[in-house]
């Protein structure tokens, strides 16, 4: 659907203003009512397949807030009895945990509001053109990144509790990075493909030049 609105807007560019207002004698249409005619049932199959998409990453959104928000109060090594501050709180890795699980829970907070706008949008015509593809960007690329410092924020926990030189921290950092990779692998093409399709070059490299009936004497 956006890559239609994106032609008939490149053909709005070129053609003369007063083309658009013509009627068309047949059904008595104008150019943009005879669009939305022919393309009603797009806008449908889009809101069915961005709302699957919305409505599961939502979903991963959700549980990662859960984990990221219990991890925030439960941290690795517990407290000090006397003072009640953390046991590791003069360590490096702790203060990467702290940033790690405080940026995965801000980052998957915004991915699932993002993603609830796309979920209550109205899906009109015009919202595929940019409004929608947008929320899609911003929600793939905030929940990555929540998945990736959750990731990080696990790691770090390990090590502060095994000891870097334990020889199970590079197994289960090896581990760890599967789950990044292979959202990475799954939705990362479909993160690229909206944003060029979004903000790319547009369909035609070169703008064309206005409609000139001359041209065709």
């Amino acid at each position: 659907m956006q890559r239609e609105l994106q032609w008939f807007k490149e053909i709005e560019n070129i053609v003369p203003p007063k083309i658009l207002e013509v009627v068309n004698i047949t059904d008595g249409m104008t150019a943009r009512d005879l669009f939305t005619k022919n393309h009603k049932e797009l806008p449908k199959e889009g809101e069915r397949s961005m709302k699957e998409i919305a409505t599961s990453c939502t979903v991963v959104g959700a549980l990662i807030i859960t984990i990221m928000f219990t991890a925030t109060f439960t941290v690795p090594g517990g407290n000090n009895g006397n003072t009640d501050m953390p046991l590791f709180l003069d360590e490096k890795l702790f203060k990467v945990f702290i940033v790690s699980d405080a940026l995965s829970l801000f980052s998957s907070t915004t991915s699932v509001m993002t993603f609830l706008g796309v979920l209550t949008s109205h899906y009109a015509e015009a919202d595929f053109f940019k409004s929608l593809p947008t929320k899609m960007i911003i929600g793939l690329f905030t929940l990555f990144f929540s998945i990736a410092t959750m990731m990080i924020a696990f790691v770090s926990t390990l090590i502060i509790m095994l000891g870097e030189n334990s020889w199970i921290v590079i197994p289960i950092i090896l581990l760890a990075s599967a789950p990044v990779v292979s959202f990475a692998w799954m939705q990362f093409p479909l993160l690229v493909e909206i944003f060029i399709s979004t903000y790319g070059a547009g369909i035609f490299a070169k703008k064309g030049k206005p409609f000139v009936a001359s041209d065709f004497i």
